[in-house]
């Protein structure tokens, strides 16, 4: 864990591997599409593997930082993400496929390059190594060309929820005692966070034979009661209190809160300790 302070004295704390920041690999904060939404959201390039930030914030809470404490107790915390959900969107808008026909064959180089976003070329090796596994390859010469490819695609989906279900019936009974067909619509539910309605989160769920509308309606259930649970803990921690804050309910939905940034930076240099220490003035 390591903090950084900014221009204008704001504290960012975050969790992340280190071995990064002390050895030959820095690492990078990169600016790149969100797989669902499209929106620019950042992602930590480091050690070959991609993470995804996510900022997580509770009241009443500060951090002490060296010889001074800070009242802002926001957490950054990165954690591994698969490329190929990244690159998803991104690959299939490259292939331009069009009815029946699968679309074309493209150059890596062709494919990731977004106007705007420049720190796709900043995964192209772990593009060109993970992308095999959803997309038809040929080589020509020395260049390789990429085509996605769906019924890779499914199957890549559908082992990611095989693993994802095995993981929630370890961790939480609840999952155990419910019909496989629930189970999986939570994990579609998931997965769904990270890919878009139309066509993988529709083909997957006929694959399966879940139903969508019935999906969204579980994941809307499933989000109320995160909303009631957050209530309850908030009145807790404040003795009891009813006065329980609006503007939770309306981010409860959102479950991780994802602080936006900007530009490419060097994680040595973002993220070092602050040196410069603050005290008080006495008179």
């Amino acid at each position: 864990m390591n903090w950084w302070e900014s221009a204008d004295g704001e504290i960012r704390v975050l969790i992340a591997p280190d071995n990064g920041t002390s050895g030959t690999d820095a690492g990078q904060l990169l600016s790149l599409r969100h797989p669902k939404s499209g929106i620019a959201a950042n992602y930590l390039y480091i050690n070959e593997g991609l993470h995804e930030l996510q900022w997580h914030k509770k009241s009443y809470t500060s951090w002490f930082l060296g010889d001074y404490v800070c009242e802002d107790g926001g957490l950054y915390i990165s954690t591994p993400i698969d490329p190929v959900f990244i690159m998803l969107p991104i690959f299939e808008d490259a292939r331009m496929k069009k009815a029946n026909d699968p679309g074309k064959f493209r150059q890596l180089d062709e494919i990731i390059y977004i106007d705007g976003f420049p720190g796709y070329h900043h995964l192209l090796p772990v593009i060109e190594k993970s992308m095999g596994v959803v997309c038809e390859v040929k080589d020509i010469g020395s260049t390789k060309f990429f085509r996605l490819d769906d019924s890779k695609v499914i199957a890549w989906l559908c082992a990611k929820a095989d693993r994802l279900k095995q993981t929630l019936l370890t961790l939480d009974k609840n999952y155990a005692a419910q019909d496989d067909k629930h189970t999986l619509a939570e994990v579609v539910s998931i997965l769904g966070d990270y890919l878009r309605d139309k066509p993988w989160v529709e083909l997957l769920c006929n694959h399966l034979r879940l139903d969508l509308q019935d999906l969204t309606r579980k994941a809307d259930d499933h989000s109320s009661s995160m909303t009631d649970n957050l209530h309850q803990s908030s009145a807790q921690e404040n003795g009891g209190a009813a006065s329980t804050n609006k503007k939770t309910a309306k981010t409860a939905r959102q479950g991780k809160k994802v602080k936006i940034e900007t530009d490419s930076h060097n994680i040595k240099d973002m993220f070092t300790r602050a040196t410069r220490s603050r005290t008080k003035t006495t008179q």
